[in-house]
């Protein structure tokens, strides 16, 4: 009768052996800041709901967000890795452009 530590003994050594894990080396995402600048024309609700829309803010903090736009020319909508950045650039420019509004929203290196 075998133990239980005895039935692998036929194995001629050749599995054994140290496996060294190479870790490649991941470079993080370069991030960037959406921005959405202001014009006389698109209204400030449609700001505030495309903040709320797009970039998931709460209406306090879309409303904040819309009124530093209106008094400063431009305003920060969050920081993003560069394809969702960038979708959401478009998507903000498409749903202004579908609403007859001349929104502008751009993207910046963080």
């Amino acid at each position: 009768m075998m133990s239980g530590d005895d039935h692998n003994n036929d194995d001629d050594g050749a599995g054994t052996g140290v496996v060294t894990k190479i870790k490649p080396k991941v470079k993080k995402p370069s991030l960037w800041r959406v921005l959405l600048l202001n014009d006389d024309y698109t209204p400030m609700e449609f700001v505030v709901f495309v903040l709320q829309r797009f970039f998931g803010m709460d209406e306090q903090a879309a409303a904040q967000i819309m009124l530093h736009v209106h008094q400063k020319g431009v305003g920060n909508c969050g920081v993003f890795p560069y394809e969702i950045a960038e979708t959401k650039v478009s998507q903000v420019i498409d749903f202004a452009r579908k609403n007859q509004h001349p929104l502008q929203c751009t993207m910046e290196k963080e």
